[in-house]
C-alpha cells in the first residue's frame, strides 16, 4: 500500500473564512501517527510553514522517538516513527513523488461537498488497493481553502451521520476514513 496522509495547517480556514495558518495540537499528532501505524500508511506528514509549530512537532517526536519516551513506551515510538515535518503541500507532494518516482493523487478531504471531482469510499478504496500513491489529506481548523482544492484530484465524500450536525474531529474523521479505505473488511475475514 502506498498511502501517506497529511495534517495542513496552512493554508486553512478559520471561523470567519480569513486564512490562517493553525496551531499543532500535539493530541493529533499521537492519534494521527497511531493511525498511520495502524492501517499501514507510509508517512503521515505535518504540514506546517510556521518555524516554532515545527519545532514544536519535533520536539515531540524526539520526545516519544529517541528521548525517554522511546524507552517508556515502544509502541508510540514505532508509531510516531511515521510522522515527517513538512513546510508546505507543495514540498510534501514533491517529497512523496521522490521516494516513489510518480507524483501522488491527492485526495482532499471536507465536511461539506465542494467543487472538486467528487470521490466515493469504494472509489477510494479500489485506489488503494490498487496500489496507487497517495496522499490524502485532511485539514485543520475550519478547513482547507479553496485553493487547495483546486490543486486536488479529488475530494473524498463527506463523514456524514444522522444529525445534520457534521464538525467532527480531525482525528475522529481520519479515523473513519482510513478504517473505510485501508481497513479490513469485516466480510472478507
Amino acid at each position: 500500500m502506498r498511502l501517506y496522509v497529511g495534517l495542513l495547517h496552512y493554508p486553512v480556514y478559520n471561523k470567519n473564512y480569513e486564512t490562517i495558518a493553525s496551531a499543532i495540537t500535539t493530541f493529533d499528532l499521537h492519534d494521527c501517527s497511531r493511525l498511520a501505524k495502524t492501517y499501514g500508511v507510509e508517512t503521515f506528514f505535518v504540514i506546517t510553514p510556521l518555524e516554532d509549530q515545527q519545532e514544536l512537532a519535533r520536539r515531540v517526536l524526539r520526545h516519544w522517538t529517541v528521548g525517554y519516551g522511546a524507552e517508556y513506551n515502544w509502541t508510540r515510538k514505532e508509531a510516531l516513527e511515521l510522522m515527517s515535518v513538512s513546510p508546505s503541500l507543495e514540498a510534501c507532494v514533491e517529497e512523496i513523488t521522490a521516494r516513489e518516482a510518480e507524483r501522488p493523487v491527492l485526495i482532499v478531504t471536507d465536511a461539506a461537498r465542494k467543487k472538486a471531482p467528487g470521490l466515493s469510499y469504494a472509489q477510494a478504496k479500489a485506489m488503494v488497493r490498487a496500489d496507487k500513491v497517495i496522499l490524502l489529506l485532511f485539514g485543520t481548523a475550519w478547513g482547507l481553502v479553496d485553493e487547495v482544492f483546486e490543486k486536488a484530484d479529488y475530494l473524498l465524500d463527506p463523514v456524514e451521520g444522522y444529525t445534520n450536525y457534521n464538525h467532527l474531529s480531525v482525528r475522529s474523521a481520519a479515523a473513519i476514513i482510513l478504517d473505510r479505505l485501508a481497513g479490513r473488511d469485516p466480510l472478507e475475514t
